[in-house]
């Protein structure tokens, strides 16, 4: 291959590979029960650009973090600006809201994107450089309540694919008031181990000591252990939401489990956060994250509204629904191939070739006047659950034989009454599926 794919990212295609979970029908199966159950709950679609200028992402994902200092492609454009792929989802959605007013047309807004991110990281199984996420954030809504429906919204989405053994962490990392007071007792934890953390947690510990929490580096893991727990940092305040969000999900019955080493990668982040897993990811096991943030907006010039929201990548899903051996839909197949012997068979199958795809039957038929056997192998190839063969003696007795390719048995159908006969078989076989 003279161009070969770039590390780190890779094709979807219509086509059973190696890698199963790159089918394109998976990913259309997967998008479709996203967009409706976002539907659902009230959700509507944002889109923004893949690019945004890198201030952008510093200013809310913030500078200490991996994924600002290690992970953005960055790069300067004709105009000399500084521009960033989009590393996540939420803070070009926070930008797109202030620029375009968004909160001067309604008090709550509840966005929902899909669409690639871009990290520079080494790649590994449910890790890539370019990812596809789902993403969720309402804007508006400090309540309780919000927190535990963008969670449920989550969980069913799980749920109805398929998925198994999935589990719900959850914390609270409180407010300015109560981290200011938890970051003084990491810090003093954390100089106890100062020879034995990492180099990056080393420069954590002065700029950023909650971050150490987030560390994957296993003798920070096994520090983390022993460190005090944010929980019993929290004020009043927001140790009541927390408890209302706990008992919002007991009453929706979804399960759940108290991390309090959970706090997320990102600057941005208040009060609750959450992470969703799954047993069968191996070292990468997270399917989705999120949480409130609250004082995001402001800090990027806009109002200060409460805001809450969650990104779920749609690769570990389709992994994981394929590692849980999950039904799954089949690939695309046409209703109907056409076969015509001869140049006006091949007219008048033409212009029926349109008729039915107006009928809502997927058709096709060939246009190289290959041979009849040839044809009958590519029938069978693209997997037809019918073929009908029209030439001169169709045209003439108005009856064409139809075979079922899984069966191979033939029925004789007059023409005029073909489209009605195949709605009808293919509105059984549908509803059977």
């Amino acid at each position: 291959m003279k161009f070969p794919i770039p590390p780190g990212v890779f094709d979807i295609i219509p086509k059973e590979t190696k890698e199963p979970w790159r089918a394109s029908h998976l990913w259309t199966f997967v998008e479709n029960h996203i967009r409706q159950i976002a539907a659902e709950y009230g959700f509507q679609e944002i889109r923004t650009p893949i690019f945004e200028r890198t201030e952008l992402f510093q200013r809310s994902v913030g500078e200490t973090s991996d994924i600002v200092s290690k992970e953005m492609y960055t790069f300067l454009d004709k105009g000399q600006r500084s521009i960033s792929l989009r590393p996540e989802g939420t803070a070009a959605v926070m930008r797109s809201f202030i620029e375009n007013h968004l909160d001067q047309s309604a008090p709550i807004h509840k966005l929902f994107y899909m669409g690639p991110m871009f990290r520079y990281e080494r790649s590994q199984a449910g890790r890539y450089r370019q990812h596809h996420q789902f993403g969720a954030e309402v804007i508006g809504s400090g309540a309780p309540e919000q927190d535990a429906e963008v969670i449920d919204l989550l969980y069913t989405l799980y749920n109805r694919l398929g998925l198994k053994s999935v589990t719900v962490n959850l914390n609270s990392i409180g407010d300015t008031e109560s981290r200011l007071k938890y970051r003084t007792a990491l810090q003093e934890y954390f100089r106890s181990y100062l020879g034995d953390l990492s180099e990056d947690s080393k420069v954590r510990l002065e700029l950023n000591p909650l971050r150490i929490l987030d560390s994957k580096d296993p003798k920070d893991k096994e520090i983390n252990k022993g460190a005090p727990s944010i929980l019993d940092f929290l004020n009043e305040e927001c140790s009541h939401h927390f408890q209302q969000v706990q008992y919002q999900l007991q009453h929706l019955k979804i399960p759940f489990t108290i991390n309090p080493s959970l706090v997320r990668g990102l600057d941005y982040y208040n009060k609750t956060v959450f992470e969703i897993v799954s047993g069968n990811l191996g070292a990468q096991n997270s399917l989705s994250g999120g949480g409130r943030y609250d004082g995001l907006l402001k800090t990027l010039g806009g109002p200060e509204l409460p805001a809450i929201g969650f990104g779920t990548g749609i690769e570990r899903i389709i992994q994981t629904l394929i590692n849980q051996e999950i039904a799954l839909p089949k690939p695309y197949a046409p209703d109907l191939f056409l076969i015509a012997m001869g140049q006006k068979a091949k007219d008048a199958a033409f212009i029926f070739l349109h008729q039915l795809r107006q009928n809502g039957i997927a058709a096709l038929m060939d246009f190289e006047n290959r041979k009849l056997n040839k044809l009958m192998q590519y029938a069978n190839q693209i997997q037809a659950k019918y073929v009908a063969v029209i030439g001169d003696d169709e045209l003439n007795s108005g009856i064409v034989s139809l075979k079922t390719m899984e069966t191979g048995t033939t029925a004789q159908i007059p023409f005029n009454d073909l489209v009605k006969h195949l709605q009808n078989f293919l509105d059984i076989n549908r509803r059977n599926l």
